[in-house]
């Protein structure tokens, strides 16, 4: 019989890849979303959708049962954060307590949630592991911690199994450009428009990039791993500089980018490689770090978009 699985956030960047792959494992998909950031555009044909707030899962109608959720949907971004603290803390913990009442009423056995590694707050060392102080310091990575601590509470009153995958910096297809988003699609909407990239800094501060194509794979192996449980570093445990990140869109775009370096912004951190020998250790897992092929693949992409 096909396993079950709802995901929430389907429409959005790391949740249609894991929609997508979770089908293509012949897993049945329910999608919620209420594509406040997520896009009808990146909804899969084969999955259920359902446009509903995750704040207002205990009000739907569900005709199946679930062997396991996938918790995305969220308010995403530091300085998004830090202007609207309120719908930060809405989506990404009441929301989260809603889904965590569905699961306890509905007894649905395992949830695997989307963490970040904005959790960690300013970094005390440059490589990072599970070990490192939660010092979140802004209403984003506050709200993802108290989401993951409720998650780990939840689980261990009502016996049903929870992963949190603490994602670093994630980059690849259905990403598209936010002004509050990642570096990467910033940088590409800059390059597609001709206009100079914005560095903030020397561009010598160093960043772990993860292809969503690892995410979904780490997401997945996590749901199907019987009694896997825990908190997990998800990065490709390596690191380049912003200016190598720019030296290696020169050579896919085969032009000189022109780079503006702009006053260092508050609270930026200077080096951030996430350390994951644990979860390679405890789930086998091991991302491909081939950034230039994973960069190659984006920019098509992107380059495809309206």
């Amino acid at each position: 019989m096909n396993k079950n699985a709802l995901v929430t956030g389907g429409a959005g960047f790391i949740g249609s890849n894991v929609v997508k792959e979770l089908i293509n494992n012949g897993i049945n998909v329910t999608v919620i979303d209420d594509l406040s950031s997520g896009y009808k555009e990146n909804l899969i044909s084969n999955a259920k959708f359902i446009n509903v707030s995750i704040n207002k899962i205990n009000e739907v109608q569900f005709y199946n049962s679930f062997d396991y959720v996938f918790h995305l949907a969220a308010s995403v971004g530091r300085q998004k954060s830090i202007d609207n603290p309120e719908i930060d803390s809405s989506v990404n913990l009441l929301g989260t307590v809603e889904i965590l009442k569905f699961i306890r009423n509905n007894k649905i056995p395992k949830i695997i949630y989307s963490s970040s590694a904005a959790i960690y707050g300013e970094l005390q060392s440059e490589t990072i592991d599970e070990n490192h102080p939660l010092n979140a310091d802004s209403p984003y990575g506050v709200s993802k911690l108290a989401a993951e601590k409720m998650i780990f509470a939840f689980s261990g009153l009502y016996g049903f199994d929870a992963v949190a995958l603490r994602y670093f910096n994630v980059y690849g297809i259905n990403q598209r450009f936010d002004f509050y988003g990642n570096v990467i699609p910033i940088f590409l909407n800059q390059i597609n428009q001709n206009k100079p990239v914005n560095i903030y800094g020397d561009g010598n501060q160093t960043r772990d990039f993860l292809n969503v194509k690892d995410v979904v794979k780490a997401n997945i192996q996590a749901a199907l791993k019987p009694n896997f449980n825990g908190f997990y570093n998800l990065g490709s445990g390596e690191s380049i500089s912003i200016n190598q990140l720019v030296d290696i869109l020169e050579k896919i775009y085969d032009k000189k980018i022109i780079r503006n370096y702009l006053p260092k912004r508050i609270g930026d951190v200077m080096h951030c490689k996430a350390n994951i020998n644990k979860i390679k250790k405890e789930l086998n897992f091991n991302p491909n770090n081939d950034i230039m092929s994973g960069l190659i693949d984006y920019v098509k992409w992107f380059k495809s978009q309206k």
